[in-house]
């Protein structure tokens, strides 16, 4: 069944604008003051355009990939203007997230053969994830769907009263066993508990310490591996959080927590805080994990679902 149907209004561009306010003021003012006086791409540009593009922390890898694919198009299509320099390079980002599988996730779809749809939720301390996780149960009760949330971070006394709190606020079910327990009990649990309760979404928050890879895909296995005891083929998704304002920190995340378990997709949070928005095109070029939401302000309905088309677009507008 298919469901989160959120068609990319007028409401929602809007709403991505202005969280990508910082990011654009910042990316456009130092491309618009890089070709000033040019009526070609020259070398020095191109330079300038390098530095831009890290400086926005896309990353150098996928930098390098769209400065050449840059200087391709130029040699075929002759740049004349300024407009036409945006027009190629915001086409030619699309197509490179566009051959990298980063596809569009319009419709949140789950199997109406498996109840609940299981979700677990990782990523470091201070990232936004008890948010994300809020934020995402709300939009579930939006659509009239019974969700629990896994008090999973047992080891921060702070983490289970956050999302205990933002349970209330999204008006969900939470399940808790207390400080200093077992993450992996905790995750069996609350999917025993959805299970009996007839539920369809349960969502599991983990500790959000980054330790040493090693330790972090021990712990993290032990709870995928007693998520799928309890329900074979759970968790459905395992959704790691990042935090854009942290830029290339953000990638270095990824690569940590993408190597210790099969993250299936991706949240970028605080976006409308950051002048840092151009790390959701790195991360999607080096990952191939596509990123699923986007967080673009504080409010309950503030978390989008990523369209990389939407956002590149906007990125230039």
């Amino acid at each position: 069944m298919s469901f989160f149907n959120k068609l990319f209004n007028k409401e929602k561009e809007e709403e991505l604008d202005k969280g990508m306010e910082k990011t654009k003021s910042s990316f456009l003012g130092k491309i618009t003051k890089a070709v000033a006086g040019k009526s070609t791409v020259d070398e020095e540009f191109l330079d300038q355009l390098e530095q831009i593009l890290i400086e926005s922390d896309v990353g150098l890898e996928t930098t390098i990939k769209i400065i050449d694919r840059l200087e391709q198009r130029v040699t075929r299509d002759k740049y004349i203007n300024t407009n036409e320099l945006n027009s190629i390079l915001r086409d030619e980002i699309v197509e490179l997230l566009s051959e990298n599988n980063t596809v569009d996730v319009q419709d949140f779809v789950f199997d109406d053969n498996h109840f609940p749809y299981v979700m677990l939720v990782v990523g470091v301390n201070g990232v936004g994830k008890t948010t994300t996780i809020g934020k995402l149960a709300h939009q579930f009760r939006q659509l009239g769907k019974s969700v629990v949330l896994g008090a999973g971070d047992t080891f921060r006394a702070a983490a289970v009263d956050q999302l205990e709190i933002w349970s209330e606020r999204a008006d969900t079910q939470f399940y808790n066993k207390g400080m200093n327990t077992d993450p992996a009990a905790v995750a069996y649990e609350t999917i025993q508990y959805a299970q009996q309760h007839a539920m369809d979404v349960a969502i599991i928050d983990t500790a959000g310490r980054l330790h040493t890879k090693k330790h972090l895909m021990r712990e993290l296995t032990k709870i995928k591996t007693s998520i799928s005891k309890k329900m074979p083929g759970a968790p459905h998704d395992v959704m790691l959080v990042l935090d854009a304002t942290t830029g290339q920190n953000a990638i270095e995340q990824a690569k940590a927590f993408t190597e210790a378990t099969d993250v299936t997709c991706l949240a970028l949070t605080k976006l409308d805080g950051s002048a840092k928005g151009g790390v959701a095109i790195g991360i999607s070029d080096q990952f191939k994990v596509p990123i699923r939401y986007i967080g673009v302000g504080e409010g309950m309905d503030q978390l989008q679902v990523f369209n990389k088309k939407a956002f590149v677009e906007s990125l230039f507008r």
